[in-house]
C-alpha cells in the first residue's frame, strides 16, 4: 500500500466515532466514515471479538472481509454487559462526536446506555442507532436482519423470474443500504450540530425502511393505480429496453430506453424501421410493444458473440455491458484506472486486494491509513487518553473487562 498523501488525512479528520455495532451494517457505516478521516474506535467483546472475524472465507484465522470492513479503526476490547465495562464507554463517550449501535431497541437503555444517559454526559453526542424496525412501533423488539429487511421493505417480492422463487441479490443489501442511510444522517447531523450551532441528536435506522426508501415506483404506482408490481426477472417493467440479452457465447445487458438511445439501438440490430416508427418514439408506446422490441434485440443477439456485440453497441453509444464476475472486475481496466481494486499488507502479513474508497472527492479523498486492527490492539491506548490510569486498565483486563 503506498503512503498516505497529506490530503489522505480526509475530511472527516478529527471526528471521532465510536462504534459498538457487529457483522454488517453498524460497522459497514463505521467504515465509511473511517475512510473519509473520522477516528473510529471499534467496541468488540473480549476474547472472540466481531463474529464477521470468522465470517466466510479465513486466512491465517481471520476472515479477508474483516480487511475490508475494519480498515482504518482502532479495536477495544470492552465487555458490556457489567458494569465496569459500561462505565469504561461513558469515559469514552465525553470525547467522542458520534456514537453507532446495531442492537436491539432497548439493551442500550437496559445498560444504562441510552441517549438520554449518554447526552448528559455530552450533549454535542450523535448518536446512530441501526436496527430491523426502528426504535419504536409494533415490531421494535423483533430481532432484524437485511435479508428479512428486503423481504418487508418490498425488494425481494421483485427479484425472481415470473413465477419463480424470489431470490437473494446474493449480498448483504439491506444492511448496507442501512449503514449508508446511517453515514447520511451522521453527516447531516453534525453539520446541524457544528454549522447551525445545534446540538447531538438521534438518527433512528430500521433496516426494512432503508430498503423502501429505494423502491421507486413502488408505492405511488399501487396508490394511483392498484397495480402490484411483480417479478420481471432481468427486464425492468415499463422502461423499455432494458433487459438481458442472449449471445453465442452468454449474455449481455443493454439499456436502450432513452428515447435517442433507442434510435441508435434499433440502428445497430439493422432495425431502422424502428428506429423511425412513431409509435416506438417514446417510452410509453414502446411499452406496448416490449415483446416485438424485446424479440428484435435478441434475434440480433443470438447472432452474435458477447465481444463482437458489445463493440456495436458502444461504437453507437448504446449503454450495455457484459454480466462481470469478480475476475472480470479484478481484469478490468476502469476499475484500475480508477484505484478501485487496492492491494494491501494485513497484520498478519499477507497481502491482499480490497476494494477502493468510494466516492471519489478532488480535494479531500480518502484513503487507507491502516489496515484492519488485530482484536483489541489498540485498548490500552485508547483508555489512557481516556483518562483511566495504567493500574486500572490492568485490573479491567484481569477481570475480563476489557
Amino acid at each position: 500500500m503506498a503512503a498516505p498523501s497529506p490530503s489522505a488525512a480526509g475530511p472527516l479528520a478529527g471526528v471521532r466515532v465510536i462504534e459498538l455495532g457487529q457483522l454488517i451494517a453498524g460497522p459497514f457505516c463505521g467504515k465509511t466514515l473511517a475512510d473519509f478521516g473520522a477516528e473510529v474506535i471499534k467496541i468488540e467483546p473480549p476474547g472472540k471479538g466481531d463474529p464477521l472475524r470468522k465470517w466466510r472465507l479465513l486466512k491465517n484465522g481471520n476472515s479477508v472481509w474483516w480487511e475490508v470492513q475494519s480498515r482504518n479503526k482502532q479495536s477495544v476490547t470492552l465487555d458490556l454487559t457489567q458494569p465496569e465495562g459500561q462505565d469504561v464507554l461513558r469515559a469514552l463517550v465525553k470525547d467522542a462526536d458520534v456514537l453507532i449501535e446495531n442492537f436491539r431497541p432497548g439493551k442500550m437503555e437496559e445498560w444504562g446506555l441510552g441517549y438520554e444517559d449518554l447526552k448528559k454526559i455530552n450533549p454535542k453526542l450523535v448518536m446512530a442507532r441501526i436496527s430491523g424496525y426502528g426504535q419504536d412501533g409494533p415490531y421494535r423488539d423483533r430481532p432484524g436482519f437485511g435479508i428479512i429487511a428486503e423481504s418487508m421493505g418490498g425488494l425481494r417480492y421483485l427479484t425472481a423470474e415470473p413465477g419463480r422463487v424470489p431470490v437473494r441479490v446474493g449480498v448483504s443489501i439491506g444492511d448496507t443500504l442501512a449503514a449508508l442511510h446511517g453515514v447520511i444522517g451522521i453527516l447531516m447531523a453534525l453539520y446541524h450540530r457544528d454549522a447551525r450551532g445545534g446540538v447531538g441528536q438521534v438518527i433512528d435506522i430500521a433496516l426494512y425502511e432503508s430498503v423502501f426508501n429505494c423502491m421507486e415506483s413502488l408505492l405511488p404506482e399501487y396508490s394511483a393505480f392498484g397495480v402490484v408490481r411483480e417479478a420481471a426477472g432481468s427486464a425492468l417493467p415499463g422502461i423499455v429496453p432494458s433487459n438481458a440479452y442472449p449471445c453465442r457465447d452468454g449474455w449481455i445487458l443493454i439499456g436502450g430506453n432513452g428515447d435517442g438511445i433507442f434510435k441508435r439501438l434499433m440502428t445497430a440490430i439493422g432495425r431502422e424501421d424502428y428506429a423511425a416508427s412513431p409509435d416506438m418514439a417514446g417510452n410509453d408506446g414502446r411499452v406496448k410493444r416490449v415483446a416485438d422490441i424485446d424479440g428484435a434485440i435478441t434475434a440480433w443477439t443470438q447472432t452474435q458473440d458477447k465481444a463482437t456485440a458489445l463493440k456495436i453497441l458502444a461504437d453507437h453509444d448504446v449503454p450495455s455491458g457484459a454480466i462481470y464476475s469478480v475476475a472480470d472486475i479484478v481484469n478490468d481496466a476502469q476499475y484500475r484506472a480508477r484505484d478501485m481494486i487496492l492491494n494491501i499488507e494485513t497484520r498478519d502479513g499477507y497481502k491482499v486486494d480490497v476494494p477502493g474508497i468510494v466516492p471519489k472527492l478532488s480535494v479531500t479523498p480518502g484513503a487507507i491509513r491502516s489496515t484492519a486492527p488485530r482484536l483489541g490492539e489498540d485498548t490500552a491506548a485508547v483508555l489512557e487518553r481516556a483518562g483511566l490510569k495504567p493500574e486500572t486498565i490492568a485490573d479491567l483486563r484481569a477481570r475480563g473487562v476489557i
